[in-house]
């Protein structure tokens, strides 16, 4: 069941999707970060790593493209000044959400061979040329 707007926290800034898509423009320019709004507009001069890569985001979900970058703390701590509300909770199923990566596993007894048979095989060849780059040539 949906929240009511009875049970959003006192003090708290929603914005709707649509408000934050609509602030893509030359004068305004608002970015998602792990639900949270962020008015970047007066830090697009100041970005380090330029104002085009603010502007790509403008309007949308910039999570993943903010942790891809590893932002040091400094720069977590700057964004956080930026900070002017949060996405409705009734939109957040709206944004991409970046899936997290699939890790594959091969079963224990397929990897035998691998860590057994391959080391076993390379010492036996290094020590055959071992031998035979050091034996006496009569």
């Amino acid at each position: 069941m949906g929240e009511k707007e009875d049970n959003i926290p006192e003090g708290v800034k929603y914005y709707r999707l649509s408000e934050i898509e609509e602030k893509n423009s030359a004068k305004s320019t608002w970015v998602i970060i792990h639900n949270q709004v962020y008015d970047v507009t007066k830090f697009l001069e100041e970005h380090p790593g330029g104002e085009e890569v603010l502007r790509e985001q403008a309007g949308g979900n910039a999570t993943e493209a903010f942790e891809d970058v590893g932002h040091s703390t400094d720069a977590r701590e700057m964004a956080g000044d930026m900070v002017i509300g949060e996405l409705h909770p009734d939109d957040r199923h709206k944004i991409a959400v970046p899936e997290m990566p699939r890790v594959t596993t091969v079963p224990d007894e397929s990897n035998w061979w691998s860590n057994l048979l391959i080391p076993g095989l390379v010492a036996l060849v290094v020590t055959l040329l071992y031998r035979i780059m050091t034996t006496p040539s009569e």
